[in-house]
């Protein structure tokens, strides 16, 4: 018997139906099984950089480009080897012949991607069991194909692990995971909310839809991860995650379309707000003194839906004019602004929404001017308050940025277009989650 008795229709990027008929709690990253897959390949999937260490002991930076020890250089062949280096690092990380354990060779052998077995994740307490088998794998692997001695070793595995255990992290090393360390989560379950906002735009390949999807994935499990997704506030995360996060009943799509050409930011309002009542999900309530009809609804997490559904758009529209990411704080913080005033109900998230905007057009762009958005992630202090709805518009901007970033997604992240990029899951998670609801 279905949780919940409220069905979705799931839209792709182009508008098109992909499911009709999804029961609520079939969407959700404790079920649906092409989300969880999402999630563990998030988890088990780690890039070696064999181009990058082949180049960092050529010259002796070790560690990132800053560092270099003069005299200290190897002549070793990665690319050229990669086939054989994979086999023997695939030998390693497996626990048993068989098992799920994968290398995929990317860009002619450049880079490959490794998918690490289940049984390492199961038996460890941190998803950092990945980065670490892969990295020891890889260190000993190029031990054994270039015969190197122990005094030249502590150079492979500098190139390999970067400054680790130096820096708490692999700075500067070869090996690069969609998740940062455990070390770096700023409380209860954010791990999957720390993935920057240039990350999911190119392992998307900029597709803002497809790239606002990812980044609902990782935030709303984030949500159930941490706590915020139990008993009645479980069906508020899944009509966010339905709504903003996976085009439902194809209103992002539709409200873009409609004011893409000629739109503003106070356009969208009025759509959403037309939409909103033609779905019965406002209607209007007692009228004040001055004439103003204020709105009401019977179901605010609903209500709460369509308000970010229409921030997402609202992001697309004003920064898809532009070309430029930068106007996604004021985007954030104006649409449900004017969203409030024009209905009287609150904005997304209950506010929240706007409250991040504040604090991150300040942070991204303004006297501070710390970074561009692309740079943020849902864990920063600034970003993490809205519940899971805010990154997803970040991402978007960022997908139809034109360069405007100082720090972009190309400057940023062009690893993971070519790594993580290059599986379906994380590239198009739309149809993912939409085939296996």
């Amino acid at each position: 018997m279905a949780k919940y008795k409220e069905t979705v229709d799931l839209y792709d990027d182009e508008g098109k139906v992909l499911k009709s008929g999804v029961s609520l709690e079939k969407i959700s990253p404790l079920v649906n099984p092409g989300m969880k897959k999402i999630i563990d390949l998030t988890k088990r999937t780690v890039a070696v950089n064999f181009a990058g260490i082949d180049e960092a002991l050529k010259t002796g930076k070790v560690g990132g480009k800053s560092n270099q020890i003069l005299g200290r250089t190897m002549k070793v062949d990665c690319v050229k080897d990669c086939d054989t280096l994979s086999a023997k690092i695939k030998e390693m990380v497996e626990v048993t012949a068989g098992d799920n354990t994968k290398i995929t060779k990317v860009g002619g052998g450049k880079m490959i991607l490794v998918e690490v077995p289940t049984a390492r994740l199961e038996s460890a307490a941190t998803y950092d069991a990945a980065s670490t088998a892969v990295a020891a794998a890889t260190t000993y692997a190029l031990m054994d194909q270039y015969k190197v001695d122990m005094f030249n070793m502590s150079m492979v595995k500098a190139a390999v692990w970067g400054t680790y255990p130096q820096t708490m992290d692999m700075q500067g090393g070869a090996v690069v995971s969609i998740l940062s360390i455990p070390q770096n989560n700023e409380g209860l379950g954010y791990a999957l909310r720390n993935v920057p906002a240039n990350h999911a735009a190119m392992m998307t390949h900029r597709n803002a839809i497809q790239g606002a999807a990812l980044s609902s994935i990782f935030e709303q499990a984030g949500e159930f991860e941490m706590g915020a997704a139990i008993g009645p506030f479980e069906r508020a995360q899944l009509l966010l995650l339905a709504y903003q996060g996976l085009n439902a009943n194809n209103i992002v799509y539709d409200l873009v379309k409609a004011n893409g050409k000629t739109g503003t930011i106070g356009t969208v309002v009025q759509s959403l707000v037309e939409r909103a009542i033609e779905d019965k999900v406002i209607k209007a309530g007692k009228k004040a003194k001055s004439g103003f009809t204020f709105m009401d609804t019977k179901d605010p997490m609903l209500w709460n839906a369509y308000a970010s559904a229409g921030t997402l758009a609202a992001t697309m529209v004003n920064c898809g004019a532009g070309r430029f990411a930068q106007a996604v704080s004021a985007t954030l913080l104006y649409f449900n602004d004017l969203l409030e005033h024009e209905t009287g109900l609150p904005g997304s998230d209950f506010g929240r929404t706007m409250g991040v905007a504040v604090g991150f057009s300040f942070f991204s762009h303004s006297i501070y001017g710390g970074g561009g958005p692309g740079v943020f992630n849902g864990n920063h202090v600034v970003t993490r308050h809205a519940a899971g709805v805010g990154m997803p518009c970040i991402v978007a901007a960022c997908c139809l940025d034109a360069g405007t970033q100082m720090f972009g997604p190309e400057a940023t992240s062009k690893i993971y277009q070519d790594t993580f990029g290059q599986i379906d899951e994380f590239k198009k998670p739309m149809q993912s989650v939409a085939k296996n609801a």
